[in-house]
């Protein structure tokens, strides 16, 4: 079997946006809440860039390969009130470039440019064009066109997939299961499961590779944030394949694969009554703000698979926090109680 290790790693250019490890924090309040398992937070919520959050760490490395291309303007997608826009905008602005958005309404007419959370941040971060499409539109062909337009004005643009969910983005949380790996030996703590919140794919791909390839065996559970479970796997399992291939390294299987769909509700955003619960108890019990769109969800499940009893009591579960908590200002409504 091949490992990868920090010297595989550091064959790929990579900007750095956090100047340390994010924290590892037991979670005693929410522990004796649920009376069973001990819970743990890996604290990406606290990652270098604007408010943090998961996409810093893949924007690491997508970002140093589009200097390296010589562009001059970064090109992403997402939700109106997408994380990966917000933190896109911040990398840019940190590394003197332009950046365009396309947003997707998934329903037709919903988007409000004068909406709070994520999206008045996107003006305040300076975004250069923000294009409107519908759900269900061609994404990549909207990029493509702002790409031309800019080609067309003697200008470079570095199209960024959404959710920075491609294989070098997805080396950003090759780190994170190393760093994980690391902290658990310096602290001498060892985890028996990890969940973490499963949408774009990068994230919880880049965690199976990283895991398997420092031979870190904690079962990694994804709490499915928008599709079935079926299509979610499958999606993981090519990008957790493509993402070894570019490490040279193995690849994780079909049966470490696992993204619970159980606690999505009626699709992507969408709030639910146990998300509600989980963002209220942490805020509440540990001074821990979550997101209502991914960190909410996924917390929702790690409640919901303790108390019907899938941990053992006294196992230790460490929850990955992939940041967020701009998006709750446009929740207010539905959280306020």
């Amino acid at each position: 079997m091949r490992y990868a290790s920090p010297m595989q790693l550091a064959r790929f250019p990579r900007r750095r946006y956090t100047p340390h490890f994010t924290p590892l924090e037991k979670l005693p309040n929410l522990t004796a809440a649920l009376g069973g398992p001990e819970i743990w937070i890996k604290r990406d919520d606290l990652l270098g860039l604007a408010a943090g959050g998961n996409k810093t760490r893949k924007l690491e490395f997508l970002v140093a390969d589009a200097l390296a291309q010589g562009a001059d303007t970064l090109i992403t997608v997402g939700a109106p009130q997408s994380n990966h826009c917000r933190l896109t905008l911040a990398a840019a602005a940190k590394e003197g470039l332009k950046c365009r958005l396309v947003l997707e309404q998934r329903v037709a007419g919903s988007y409000d440019p004068n909406a709070t959370g994520n999206n008045f941040l996107y003006n305040l971060l300076g975004a250069e064009k923000i294009s409107v499409v519908n759900g269900g539109d061609d994404l990549n062909a909207a990029m493509q066109a702002q790409a031309a337009e800019l080609e067309a004005a003697g200008r470079k643009g570095y199209i960024i997939p959404g959710g920075s969910s491609n294989p070098l983005g997805a080396l950003g949380y090759v780190a994170c299961a190393h760093e994980i790996a690391a902290q658990s030996f310096e602290q001498s703590i060892s985890f028996d499961r990890i969940v973490v919140a499963s949408g774009s794919c990068g994230t919880h791909s880049g965690l199976l590779v990283g895991a398997k390839s420092v031979n870190f065996d904690a079962p990694i559970t994804g709490i499915n944030v928008r599709r079935p479970r079926a299509a979610q796997e499958g999606n993981l399992l090519k990008l957790a394949r493509e993402t070894a291939a570019l490490l040279k390294i193995e690849s994780p299987e079909a049966k470490d694969v696992t993204a619970l769909d159980e606690w999505v509700g009626g699709g992507y955003s969408i709030p639910t009554d146990e998300m509600i619960e989980a963002v209220q108890m942490l805020a509440r019990l540990e001074g821990v703000l979550l997101d209502p769109v991914y960190s909410g969800k996924a917390m929702a499940g790690l409640i919901g698979l303790a108390r019907r009893g899938e941990f053992k009591r006294g196992e230790r579960v460490l929850f990955v926090h992939t940041g967020g908590a701009p998006a709750l200002f446009a929740y207010q409504n539905v959280l306020q109680s």
